[in-house]
């Protein structure tokens, strides 16, 4: 367990699950929890037990299934309602019984929040706060206060939020956390709040919503003023625009400011990839830190600079967060560029061979290609360049394709692909629910007894992009095909004036590159 001196506090599987279209199982809150219990975070607020029959179930699950090695287990919940008492209370007895170390109340620190949703008076809400906190630390358990509106509350009432931190602190909350719910305040201005806050004595955390785009910026101002606990979510997750990203936060605090948070950032991006996988969310490619084009190199003029150093470029070493360095090559990319991406992939290229790269990756993009997101195909072509020769294990005779509408209204798509693989001939027929699906199904269906590595290929994900025409209504289009075999993932490109063609260029250079990592040697 981590010193207690800072806190790093994950809120992604109850505030983080609240984001739009995320939708979160028993077994994905399990599975969330023990990644980021390996990344090192202190504390993993669990859900709110009681109120939520999953959340009640999660922490069930988490009593035999969660063995947490670094972080402590916290259960969300609110302060017992006006006019009774905690002890009776039944969802305070579903925190006491949550089997959670931690319990963390959400309490309204703000005036209007107080008469009109809670109906209630304002001594009555401070009440409400003295008798949960001091009822759950008789019962053995530690308790953090959310402040909730926080800095709306101590603009509009400054005495009473101010009154609602002591009050916390003095039944016995180890920590009262200020929260920026609406996620509406500034750096500076917050910082002065939790300034003026901090001279009441209470151990302060911070909360900050992104709907200012200012969550992790308004989280480190919150930290230069005093605070010693953060709150956020795993890539930035959360109702409206989301919390803050925990990932930044962390990797600020510890590369940028010193903290020692025990927090393991060499594994911050495969868990950042990993959640993301969880929760069926595609990652942000460009999330600080741990995105995938965070320490790509697109420019020329950049990469000519990254050869020389690549820090004259970047602001840390990636391999610090667990990320790598990109050489993306596209029309914008120079020799540096296709030298460094060379060099990457195993080819030493001399000035003049770069340059005739170069060259041909301009000529190509000019058409319709992109090489960004189809490292498989812009290694292919690099290979053609270096060694004046295609790579190809098979060759095809000629393919095609139909589709039927049936009399039921269902319809369905046909290939025939016909090829020579190995000095055979082969012929095969698929089918499938579209042209490209059949296309796929007929070449595998082709290669497979030959090459039974292909067994393992699947189409992860498949885009067409229509590319602006030059005469009226004619147009290319672009296919770009993203790729796995189990252990690691490739894109390929095609561009023609039929989607199909276009389909089928992608699969092609697909199955190709699948041959290529499986140790083959070309025809």
């Amino acid at each position: 367990m981590h010193d207690d001196g800072f806190h790093v506090y994950d809120t992604t599987l109850r505030d983080g699950a609240q984001q739009e279209g995320l939708n979160l199982s028993v077994a994905d809150k399990i599975a969330i929890a023990r990644h980021l219990d390996d990344l090192g975070v202190g504390f993993i607020e669990g859900g709110w037990p009681g109120a939520n029959p999953k959340d009640t179930e999660f922490f069930r699950h988490a009593r035999t299934e969660l063995d947490l090695k670094h972080a402590q287990l916290a259960a969300f919940g609110a302060t017992r309602r006006a006019g009774a008492k905690a002890a009776d209370d039944p969802l305070v007895a579903a925190l006491r019984e949550s089997g959670a170390p931690v319990v963390t109340l959400v309490a309204k620190s703000h005036d209007r929040h107080v008469e009109l949703a809670l109906r209630t008076t304002l001594e009555e809400n401070l009440a409400m706060i003295r008798d949960t906190v001091s009822h759950l630390r008789t019962e053995g358990q530690r308790v953090f206060l959310d402040a909730e509106h926080f800095f709306d509350g101590y603009r509009s009432n400054p005495a009473y939020a101010l009154e609602v931190v002591r009050t916390a602190a003095e039944a016995g909350a180890d920590v009262v956390a200020l929260c920026d719910t609406n996620g509406g305040m500034l750096p500076d201005e917050l910082a002065d709040v939790v300034a003026a806050v901090a001279e009441a004595g209470a151990r302060l955390g911070v909360h900050c919503h992104d709907d200012s785009g200012c969550a992790v910026a308004n989280t480190l101002a919150a930290v230069s003023a005093g605070v010693t606990h953060v709150q956020g979510c795993a890539n930035g997750y959360g109702e409206r625009s989301g919390n803050a990203n925990l990932f930044t936060v962390v990797g600020n605090l510890q590369l940028k400011r010193g903290y020692d948070l025990g927090v393991r950032l060499g594994e911050m991006t495969r868990v950042a990839h990993a959640v993301s996988e969880v929760t069926n969310v595609a990652p942000s490619s460009q999330q600080p830190y741990v995105g995938t084009s965070a320490f790509a190199h697109k420019a020329g003029l950049h990469a000519s600079a990254v050869k020389v150093d690549p820090m004259l470029y970047q602001h840390i070493d990636p391999e610090l967060v667990g990320n790598d360095m990109r050489m993306l090559i596209s029309s914008m990319a120079g020799r540096a560029s296709v030298e460094l991406k060379g060099r990457e992939l195993g080819y030493e290229l001399s000035g003049e061979k770069a340059k005739q790269v170069v060259g041909r990756v301009k000529e190509l993009e000019a058409s319709g290609y992109t090489f960004e997101a189809a490292d498989a195909s812009f290694e292919l072509l690099l290979r053609e360049e270096v060694e004046g020769a295609r790579t190809r294990f098979f060759t095809v005779e000629s393919w095609r394709t139909i589709v039927e509408r049936r009399t039921d209204g269902t319809l369905m798509s046909e290939a025939t692909v016909k090829l020579n693989a190995k000095g055979e001939r082969i012929v095969a027929t698929g089918e499938g629910n579209g042209p490209v699906n059949a296309l796929d199904r007929a070449l595998r269906l082709a290669l497979e007894r030959i090459y039974p590595e292909l067994s393992a290929l699947e189409l992860v994900d498949y885009k067409v992009r229509i590319l602006e025409g030059t005469h009226g209504t004619e147009a290319r289009t672009r296919v770009l095909i993203e790729s796995s075999d189990s252990t690691g993932e490739w894109g390929t490109v095609g561009v023609q004036d039929d989607v199909i063609a276009a389909s089928w260029d992608a699969l092609e250079e697909s199955v190709t590159y699948c041959l290529l990592r499986a140790g083959h040697t070309p025809a």
